[in-house]
């Protein structure tokens, strides 16, 4: 199991690199979800989400002569980000393997970032087989992109800065995919401050944490449909779960109807862009999906990289149904 001196080593290792995210208040939203409501916010990381934690301490990690052969990912996008990021600030050759429908603007910003690209199917599953190939291949090393404790500890380097800014918080709300994010965080919240609440929130068209919470065991998607594209993950980690399951109270859902009323309403209200993705926290809070009242709420915002041809179709959509 993860623990939390690994996570606070990370904090140590990447600390020239990682910015510490501001956490906001905001009375609109604490008005509306009953609760007193905070915002982290991670779509103000290095490269647009907190990908960027766990690439650069995985890096970091690695021998000199490792890095001299290069790294290599699957990814949908942030992860490729991060990891291209912190491969071009450390003057390392990067591949990302992208799925064929990635993000527009996250294939922009992992070409800018000098990495090279190849698209791979649509799944997870798909890019990260073809992503280990090629390490096998090259002898590059595989970066997975949430299930190995480098990553981990560096995701839950954002964990500890919320326990450090907000020592009295009730309750994080953090978003799920292969759950690198939220063990991570669950791990320093929880070995941290006493009472505190974690929740992981997913959306209703790709719930695979949610399923193998409530079953007890991994289980794997075979069809996925969200806008959350961050989150389209088939299966938890095998790595990452077991710490799901130790420490984090419950996993909830949230519809894409919901998760886009969230990230219009976060442009429009708190003046923070916010990817669909790192907005589903915020949404399970102004939907009523938190068995809480009264309390002190971080919902932890993931990533800020949308693609704005999209964003302009939900703000319109959302501003139709008014």
């Amino acid at each position: 199991m993860l623990s939390l001196e690994e996570i606070r080593q990370a904090q140590e290792r990447t600390k020239a690199w990682v910015h510490r995210t501001p956490i906001f208040s905001s009375a609109t939203f604490s008005r509306i979800a009953g609760n007193e409501v905070y915002l982290k916010a991670e779509n103000l990381q290095k490269s647009g989400a907190f990908k960027f934690r766990g690439a650069m301490n995985f890096m970091l990690s690695m021998s000199e002569e490792e890095r001299c052969k290069g790294v290599v990912t699957g990814s949908s996008g942030n992860h490729g980000q991060a990891l291209a990021c912190a491969a071009k600030i450390l003057g390392v050759r990067a591949v990302v393997v992208v799925p064929e429908d990635v993000s527009p603007a996250k294939l922009a910003a992992i070409e800018g970032y000098g990495a090279a690209i190849e698209r791979c199917g649509r799944s997870s599953t798909e890019r990260i087989a073809r992503a280990m190939e090629i390490a096998e291949l090259e002898g590059m090393t595989f970066v997975p992109p949430f299930d190995h404790p480098w990553i981990m500890a560096g995701q839950g380097t954002a964990g500890l800065e919320i326990v450090e800014d907000m020592p009295d918080v009730d309750a994080v709300l953090v978003p799920c995919g292969g759950c690198g994010l939220i063990s991570g965080v669950a791990t320093a919240l929880k070995e941290s401050l006493k009472g505190v609440k974690v929740f992981g929130v997913e959306p209703e068209g790709s719930n695979s944490t949610y399923l193998s919470f409530k079953a007890g065991h991994i289980v794997e998607l075979t069809d996925i449909n969200t806008i959350a594209d961050g989150l389209r993950t088939a299966s938890p980690g095998k790595i990452t779960f077991p710490v799901v399951q130790k420490y984090v109270d419950d996993i909830l859902l949230v519809s894409e109807e919901e998760i886009k009323n969230a990230v219009v309403l976060l442009l429009e209200r708190a003046k923070l862009l916010v990817e669909p993705s790192g907005a589903v926290p915020v949404a399970a809070l102004l939907y009523g999906k938190v068995p809480l009242k009264n309390k002190k709420a971080v919902a932890l915002m993931s990533g800020g990289n949308v693609d704005l041809s999209l964003l302009g179709k939900w703000i319109e959509e959302v501003k139709a149904k008014k």
